[in-house]
């Protein structure tokens, strides 16, 4: 199934807190990004947001660029009703991450929690790797989550590669630098655990 189509039949099927990667907030996330300190003017994409409560949160936290990219329509549409009036504040990107033309040197932060552990082919995950040096501005930081060495090998009906700090290390390692990982177990909404590796990386320049 094309992949556009396969996301949008899982955002139009199910409820936001009946997908696996479901979570009321990105607690992890936020802890890292405060970490960064980056100030409120600070330019941040959010990569796969799907319908995740992570603009909720930053935009409380008073950060005013914002981007979310996402595959599907239908994800974006329920973000938006949900933000009500504070959508407008919010900068929208419907495309594939891979594929989408994005601005050179944009933006200080690129966030994804959950999206390059389904690019099971190495030339999409090389194509990831650029775009995200790319777009980033000289030393901006990914903050990235993805499954754990004993993490899933299938979600959402589709496979995944899974990953520890040496190999993310390594897959970054032409434009970035790893500063920090931990091994994050998060509950799912039938109530399994699965193993995620957060890590940080530097763009080398």
């Amino acid at each position: 199934m094309e992949q556009k189509t396969h996301w949008e039949s899982v955002y139009t099927t199910k409820a936001p807190d009946q997908v696996s990667w479901y979570t009321p907030h990105l607690e992890t996330s936020l802890a890292l990004i405060d970490r960064l300190a980056l100030g409120p003017n600070a330019a941040i994409l959010d990569v796969g947001s799907g319908e995740s409560t992570l603009v909720d949160d930053l935009l409380e936290r008073g950060y005013k660029d914002i981007s979310l990219l996402d595959l599907s329509d239908e994800a974006q549409r329920v973000t938006r009703e949900r933000l009500g009036p504070s959508a407008s504040k919010v900068h929208w990107l419907t495309d594939n991450v891979c594929n989408i033309p994005l601005s050179s040197a944009r933006y200080d932060l690129w966030h994804d929690r959950a999206v390059f552990h389904f690019l099971t082919h190495p030339q999409q995950q090389a194509a990831y790797v650029l775009q995200a040096s790319k777009t980033l501005k000289p030393q901006g930081h990914i903050i990235i989550g993805v499954f754990g060495p004993q993490g899933p090998t299938r979600c959402s009906g589709l496979n995944v590669v899974r990953y520890d700090a040496s190999s993310l290390q390594s897959t970054f390692a032409d434009h970035f630098r790893l500063l920090d990982s931990q091994i994050v177990s998060h509950t799912t909404a039938s109530g399994s655990d699965q193993q995620f590796i957060y890590a940080v990386l530097r763009k080398l320049q």
